[in-house]
């Protein structure tokens, strides 16, 4: 695992009181029976601005703080905790990772500081269907003039209805037809409200939302492209793998608390006269769990380093991913059968923590999308 600094720990520190203080499991029920369609909390979000969370990757000449993506991870590990619904993946981690990536000076400049300070939301408009597959991009820009027509359909957008940038991935050549077709592709900045965008609500099993995104005869300029043209996916792999490493370290945050909540019913609860705990056949299931813990969190932080240090992160971030998605999957489930009864009910946070869970396994791909990939990194 990785040794933290003194400054890294002190932020880990703050974003653990912040999350458990003003952003608790309850704050998702309460986001969830309110009627909103809102995929967070504006209050929230604002807050996370505020503190120079949504800047901790931006540079320092554009109002960041360029403090790392091992400490954009610990962040985004401590929400996790409490399940906190804010663009601070597809914002933070994805949005300002393509800008710094692929974005020319004024590209940077006009939106990256607004992203620092939480005054912009943007977000990745990747997928076309129930799978993540990014080569597999069927939504067209066509050249026109000096400028470009964008016409498709982008789904389960995170945060794309709140979104004031999208970062849509569009096809300017290449046939996308297999995996590895990735020639053709370009990245275009599209302001959320411009002419022919139209977006729709889609509602997740997590409680949160996301969007249905649609570009009908969307104009933009040639300023509009973020890197070069038909050379997309020399930007586009690289953020992928940020948003796949962020979201991992969201997800052992989640399978921690999970953990740390179930623990300490094991050593409350009695059952035929003695705590349950006590039982061996839950301390060996206790036992298993606690490993994959530290296991997966080896995973997230080697990926996150690697991520700072500017190594090839690309297997890193699949194999934190893959791990995440089956670490997730075994602490929803071991959560909600250890509570027994209480575990089944709405009362209980269990099925919270379970719905997020299998949300966050499809999202950026799953365990199988991310062996695989991992495997054909490794030359297997």
């Amino acid at each position: 695992m990785a040794v933290l600094t003194e400054e890294q720990t002190m932020l880990r520190d703050a974003a653990k009181g912040w999350a458990s203080e003003s952003a608790p499991v309850g704050a998702l029920r309460k986001l969830r029976d309110g009627g909103s369609k809102r995929s967070f909390d504006p209050a929230a979000w604002s807050e996370m601005g505020e503190m120079g969370w949504a800047g901790v990757i931006v540079p320092e000449e554009h109002d960041g703080s360029a403090f790392g993506y091992l400490g954009l991870g610990l962040i985004l590990e401590e929400t996790g905790r409490t399940l906190v619904a804010s663009p601070l993946l597809s914002t933070a981690m994805i949005g300002a990772s393509a800008l710094k990536l692929g974005g020319s000076d004024a590209q940077k400049s006009a939106w990256l500081p607004k992203i620092a300070t939480g005054a912009a939301v943007a977000t990745l408009a990747i997928d076309e269907g129930s799978h993540h597959n990014p080569a597999r991009t069927a939504l067209t820009a066509t050249k026109s003039g000096s400028g470009y027509v964008l016409n498709g359909t982008k789904t389960f957008v995170l945060d794309g209805e709140a979104a004031d940038l999208l970062i849509v991935v569009a096809r300017t050549g290449g046939a996308g037809t297999s995996p590895s077709d990735t020639g053709g592709l370009t990245l275009f900045l599209v302001p959320g409200d411009a002419p022919g965008v139209s977006r729709s609500h889609l509602s997740l099993l997590d409680s949160r939302g996301a969007a249905r995104i649609a570009f009908d005869g969307v104009e933009v300029g040639a300023d509009a492209v973020l890197g070069e043209v038909d050379k997309g996916w020399s930007v586009l792999e690289p953020v992928l793998d940020r948003a796949y490493a962020g979201l991992a370290a969201e997800m052992l945050g989640s399978a921690s608390q999970a953990f740390d909540i179930t623990l300490e019913y094991l050593k409350t609860r009695t059952q035929f006269g003695q705590v349950i705990g006590t039982f061996q056949a839950l301390q060996h299931r206790a036992a298993k769990w606690f490993t994959d813990l530290e296991t997966t969190r080896s995973c997230v932080e080697a990926a996150l380093e690697a991520l700072d240090a500017g190594a090839d992160s690309r297997a890193l971030a699949s194999l934190a991913k893959a791990k995440a998605s089956d670490l997730v999957h075994l602490a929803s489930n071991e959560m909600v059968q250890m509570h027994g009864g209480i575990g089944m009910t709405d009362a209980h946070d269990a099925g919270l923590y379970m719905k997020r869970a299998r949300v966050t396994e499809a999202l950026f791909g799953g365990a199988s999308f991310h062996r695989d990939r991992y495997a054909r990194l490794m030359g297997f």
